[in-house]
């Protein structure tokens, strides 16, 4: 996989990979849950039942399982291989969920791999891309926006 222009440190990805899967996973499908679950066509949500699926944040050395189940995603334990891994640095999932980078690109230049089935990884992407989401606007979580909001509550009225 061709490098991405920024990739965490060594260490901090060692460090992330020490962390449990499951709060990290449960976080994930979420979000998921909030921003997909009810824009998921009946024929998406058909084939993704019963599959396993991964997003792999490389340099953060983190995974998450999950599938769907009972009309939303769900957390799930998978030691084997998933049906559908999807690999990138955070970074790029960041590019990507901010509709910065198209993942044809990102397929292309090798920072964004599929492993497993074809067929879902192509329902995946296509479902994504039809998808109208609010572009993820990260501005309100910059350490200084965040310590603002944190003085201006903490400030004597």
């Amino acid at each position: 996989m061709q490098a991405s222009p920024f990739l965490l440190p060594k260490p901090v990805g060692q460090l992330l990979s020490r962390l449990p899967a499951y709060p990290g996973s449960l976080l994930f499908v979420i979000g998921l849950n909030l921003a997909l679950a009810k824009n998921l066509a009946p024929d998406v949500t058909h084939m993704l039942l019963g599959k396993k699926l991964r997003l792999r944040v490389t340099d953060a050395q983190w995974s998450f399982d999950f599938e769907w189940l009972s009309g939303r995603f769900s957390v799930c334990q998978n030691k084997g291989v998933a049906d559908l891994t999807i690999s990138a640095s955070a970074y790029d999932f960041v590019l990507l969920a901010r509709r910065q980078e198209d993942p044809d690109t990102l397929f292309f230049s090798r920072r964004l791999s599929m492993e497993g089935d074809t067929e879902l990884g192509l329902l995946v992407k296509n479902t994504l891309d039809a998808i109208e989401l609010p572009v993820l606007n990260l501005e309100p979580f910059k350490p200084a926006q965040v310590l603002a909001r944190l003085k201006a509550r903490l400030a004597p009225r």
